[in-house]
């Protein structure tokens, strides 16, 4: 960018971050001072997270089809979907590993004494509206919507990208100029959704505030404190995992994470206040294709990860097994919780649009595991609201690493740009610029 057209830097207290870290603290004080006041702004941050999900299929359908059709090359854009996979599995899995490790470390349940036969699913099966996880067919057969308007009447993402794939590979073998004219017409669409996307943010402050009032005075203070050394184990876990991400961000990419979570900062805080990772896919898909990234990359690794690539929920989720066990007076051994491993691999992956969906995947792998009381999971009622912001924003930086990562394993990712954007000598101005020219910039290059 040329320094006489770069922006000029606002003042510090106009910025997005400073506007939300304030609104945390102001709905912290409101919900712990006047807990009547925070329930009656559920509304707020409740309505913010629906008119972030009104654009979210069409944005991803049009980023996907763009990047997808100026790559022209169907075997690419399978590449790119096998190598996104594999990546999932192979760091979810250590996530899975880490949470599991620190809860034997730590022992944050032990000394609770819980008698699972005071306990009972009810509270559970309200929360999760008694769904259940669907078979490995099933689970396939979700993703074909009903028909292509299902996908984004129903708002399911896995379903969206597989129409946005579909509908990429046509325009690839139609090619010509009518190819062109609607691509063309797809990247007018864009620019309309992602100023839509702006006019929302300005609600960010706003929605952040009344998110986190609702979420102490609905859950209060002494929740922290009487699951004290579950929160203490989640926080030990989730930099465990995060400096994993670290090596990996640097052998693989040659970028620092650090500087990468400060360019996305914005979106981790307002994820973790909102306990939402929907609330932000719009703003990180931007951001990392102005950071370099191709929009065929941003445009597939993205909306599967946030089907695949819970990172934050597999640390939860093996971390709160173990929990419920210590607290149960249950004792098991390396064979069983192996076995919870083997287990979890598969309950992770079929989490996504389910209600209470990280109740349903406890409950299953309880139940599996033959030796935890599926009433146990009912011990994490009170705390989850919480542990969902560790969720939330490990998934968040988990998404980032694994585009940048995949983009450079595909050669996709201009570097020299992505270090000036997160060195900040190219400014990222709003969501409101979908940065076009740019990546006709890098697929011309």
């Amino acid at each position: 960018m040329n320094p006489k057209t770069a922006p000029e830097k606002k003042p510090f207290y106009q910025g997005l971050f400073f506007q939300i870290m304030v609104s945390i603290i102001g709905g912290i004080l409101v919900g712990y001072l006047w807990p009547t006041i925070g329930v009656a702004l559920k509304p707020i941050g409740d309505g913010f997270i629906k008119l972030i999900k009104m654009i979210i299929s069409p944005l991803v359908f049009g980023v996907v089809v763009v990047g997808i059709a100026k790559v022209g090359d169907i075997k690419s854009v399978g590449r790119i979907g096998g190598k996104t996979l594999l990546y999932f599995e192979v760091v979810t899995t250590f996530a899975l590993i880490i949470g599991m490790v620190v809860a034997n470390l730590f022992n944050p349940g032990a000394g609770m004494h819980i008698d699972p036969g005071t306990l009972t699913t009810d509270a559970v099966n309200k929360v999760t509206k008694s769904s259940t996880l669907p078979s490995g067919a099933q689970f396939f057969l979700n993703i074909i919507p009903d028909s292509a308007v299902s996908a984004f009447a129903n708002n399911t993402m896995l379903q969206v990208l597989l129409v946005s794939c579909f509908f990429g590979f046509a325009l690839i073998h139609v090619g010509g100029r009518t190819s062109e004219v609607v691509v063309d017409l797809l990247e007018h669409f864009n620019k309309v959704v992602f100023q839509i996307m702006g006019y929302i943010m300005k609600l960010t402050a706003i929605a952040t505030f009344g998110a986190m009032a609702f979420a102490v005075s609905q859950y209060g203070i002494t929740t922290l404190v009487s699951f004290g050394k579950l929160f203490v184990a989640m926080t030990i876990a989730c930099l465990a995992f995060i400096i994993v991400l670290a090596i990996i961000t640097r052998l693989f990419v040659g970028i620092s994470l650090w500087k990468l979570i400060l360019y996305i900062r914005e979106e981790i805080i307002l994820a973790f206040a909102t306990g939402s990772t929907e609330a932000v896919m719009p703003q990180l898909m931007n951001k990392f294709e102005h950071a370099g990234c191709n929009r065929a990359v941003v445009g597939l690794v993205v909306p599967t990860g946030y089907s695949f690539n819970l990172d934050g929920a597999s640390i939860y989720l093996s971390l709160a097994l173990i929990f419920l066990a210590q607290a149960t007076g249950v004792e098991l051994s390396l064979i069983e919780q192996l076995m919870i491993l083997g287990v979890l691999l598969l309950t992770s992956k079929g989490m996504a649009g389910i209600p209470g969906s990280a109740f349903v995947a406890l409950s299953a792998t309880a139940a599996a595991s033959g030796s935890i009381s599926m009433a146990a999971v009912a011990l994490m009622l009170a705390p989850d609201r919480f542990m969902g912001n560790y969720r939330t924003t490990v998934n968040i930086i988990g998404y980032a690493v694994a585009t940048f990562v995949i983009a450079r394993w595909e050669g996709l990712l201009d570097l020299n740009r992505a270090k000036s954007a997160l060195d900040g000598s190219l400014p990222y101005t709003s969501v409101e610029n979908n940065v076009l020219a740019v990546n006709k910039q890098q697929l011309n290059a």
